[in-house]
């Protein structure tokens, strides 16, 4: 694939991204604070299958200046931590095997690292051990948020595969 049409869909990705995130944000905060649902991950999903590992750090690290641009140094240090350890994670389990493990396996592995990742981020910001106790909540939210995201990728997939071409990672 050309780079200029790849630096281009690495751009569309992250548009989409932040679209999906403004529309995540438009709706009722879910009952454990601090715990969304990330549908901004479809993209980075999206963009590591069919992009590659590089492009979708890209992603992850503009979404996390875009959070500091939007809501301070804390929630882009925060969310980089996040997006880093998650997508750290998604990589690893996509090249354990030649075939792609099933996208539930890396968008649920994908969310409990996320959450693994800010709070330790915000331990380093906030100190102190006491929001470890949060734990056992943010493994079940993001095995249950990967799941949400792993569905809504796959009913997604056919519009998003008409602009990704079959070769993508070359």
């Amino acid at each position: 694939m050309k780079r200029t049409y790849r630096t281009a869909l690495t751009g569309l990705f992250f548009a989409v991204s932040v679209v999906l995130s403004l529309v995540e944000g438009a709706f009722p905060s879910l009952p454990v604070p601090g715990v969304k649902l990330g549908l901004s991950n479809i993209a980075s999903m999206h963009a590591l299958f069919f992009l590659g590992a590089g492009p979708a750090l890209g992603i992850v690290c503009l979404k996390a200046a875009f959070a500091a641009f939007l809501h301070g140094p804390a929630a882009g240090f925060l969310s980089l931590c996040g997006g880093v350890l998650s997508m750290g994670v998604m990589i690893l389990l996509s090249r354990i095997r030649r075939e792609l493990p099933s996208v539930f396996l890396i968008s649920s592995c994908g969310g409990v690292f996320h959450n693994l990742g800010q709070l330790a981020g915000a331990s380093l910001l906030y100190g102190g051990l006491a929001l470890w106790g949060w734990l056992p909540v943010l493994i079940a939210a993001g095995v249950a948020a990967g799941a949400v995201t792993a569905a809504l990728l796959k009913v997604l997939l056919p519009a998003l595969k008409r602009i990704t071409p079959e070769n993508g990672k070359d």
